[in-house]
């Protein structure tokens, strides 16, 4: 398939590597910063463009990956040339689209990706949605080429989908740089807690979250809680977090006692 990738952040990097591995031809890489559209274009034998008036109308697929509030900007520009537009994300509906064009999917790997770390595309989940069935078929093809976890996820699953990995990777990340934080005031390495962290992470792939929770506020360890409370005392926004999440953890497991 021709491919044309509007965007040159992570995700776009990523997807435009995995389908030239695939076969298929990447024609242009297009961003306002020709630079940036410069340096994916090398990499996957494309032709940069920093202007949507170079777009070459030959081409099977407009992929749109980029910031969500401007993909229907996007969208209206290119409904002109009469070919099938997707977009990567995972909060944005499938109107943003279909509102400019018949032609419209949506094409959303839920993984976190960044440029300077190589991602096995055949092991991450691809949401899809398509305008019609013959849209959403074609688009599950492609995603065949690129990955073995192919889905179909309407655009009301899919923003359920995205809060969900945002509590699973975003606000994790977020607590991990806390720790580190708290490590480095202290004079220790954060490599301290890579395995711990790991294993965790390992546990759930096996487990419902809930059965391998650990830590005092599942043991209800009132003593050890106050005195981690009492150490965040310059540190107000800390303690919220720290008091919310325990008090939550508790009711999730005073709930499945119950249960």
């Amino acid at each position: 398939m021709r491919i044309t990738i509007i965007g040159s952040g992570n995700v776009a990097t990523h997807l435009a590597a995995a389908f030239k591995n695939a076969g298929h031809r990447i024609m242009q890489v297009y961003s306002r910063d020709m630079q940036h559209a410069a340096l994916l274009a090398y990499h996957v034998g494309a032709e940069p463009v920093d202007s949507l008036n170079q777009i070459n109308s030959e081409t099977d697929l407009f992929v749109i990956s980029i910031k969500d509030d401007v993909i229907g900007q996007i969208a209206e520009k290119l409904s002109s040339y009469n070919k099938l537009i997707v977009h990567t994300s995972g909060a944005t509906h499938l109107e943003a689209i279909q509102a400019f064009t018949p032609n419209a999917g949506v094409f959303y790997p839920l993984q976190t990706l960044s440029k300077t770390k190589e991602v096995d595309f055949r092991t991450v989940p691809i949401c899809i949605e398509g305008a019609d069935e013959q849209i959403t078929g074609q688009l599950i093809e492609l995603a065949q080429t690129i990955s073995n976890k192919v889905y179909r996820v309407n655009s009301a699953q899919r923003k359920v989908l995205h809060l969900a990995a945002v509590f699973a990777c975003n606000f994790p990340n977020y607590l991990y740089g806390v720790a580190q934080q708290l490590l480095a005031k202290n004079e220790m390495d954060f490599d301290l807690l890579r395995p711990l962290i790991l294993e965790t992470a390992q546990k759930v792939q096996d487990h419902p979250p809930a059965d391998v929770q650990t830590g005092p506020a599942v043991r209800n360890d009132q003593q050890t809680m106050a005195m981690h409370l009492a150490m965040l005392g310059d540190e107000p926004a800390l303690k919220v977090i720290y008091e919310l999440l325990s008090q939550e953890i508790i009711k999730n497991d005073n709930d499945r006692a119950a249960g």
